[in-house]
């Protein structure tokens, strides 16, 4: 009986997945024109995700104004803000559509800031910071390189 209890559980489980992936994930990305992965959102989700991007680019002037200033405690705290901390505000309904590749480059852009953000308090070493800087940029440029945000429903139907 045990076993019939967690075999229909099982069973349950996979076509909630299932269907989870179908009608949310599935249909959330597809091939741009451009080569791009196009990711499917609604209006308000593009416009939270492109505020977290314009709030890096914010936090990079920040921080390069920072390092021309020598100033390591205003570098410290801009990179701080864009840290992990900052992670994590984003509804469950936008992260189901994300593409995995996407989120993982996003949660180590984050850790680059923090990472970033304990070099300038604990070293200071300006060219240090600048190399780290630019390659956390890095990410930057293949995110935009491989992404572009679309509202759902203007998928050329």
């Amino acid at each position: 009986m045990c076993k019939l209890c967690w075999g229909v559980s099982a069973l349950l489980i996979a076509v909630i997945v299932g269907m989870g992936y179908v009608f949310i994930i599935k249909d959330s990305t597809m091939t741009a024109d451009d080569g791009r992965t196009a990711i499917f959102l609604s209006e308000g989700e593009r416009d939270l995700v492109l505020s977290e991007m314009r709030g890096f680019l914010e936090g990079v002037q920040e921080i390069t104004s920072g390092l021309a200033e020598d100033d390591m405690k205003a570098v410290a705290s801009s990179a701080q803000a864009l840290g992990m901390a900052s992670a994590g505000n984003a509804p469950a309904s936008l992260m189901a559509k994300l593409p995995f590749e996407f989120m993982t480059m996003g949660m180590d852009t984050h850790k680059a800031f923090d990472a970033l953000s304990i070099e300038a308090q604990d070293i200071g070493d300006s060219k240090v910071i600048l190399t780290k800087l630019s390659e956390l940029m890095n990410n930057c440029t293949t995110c935009h390189a491989g992404y572009r945000f679309e509202i759902q429903g203007d998928k050329g139907e």
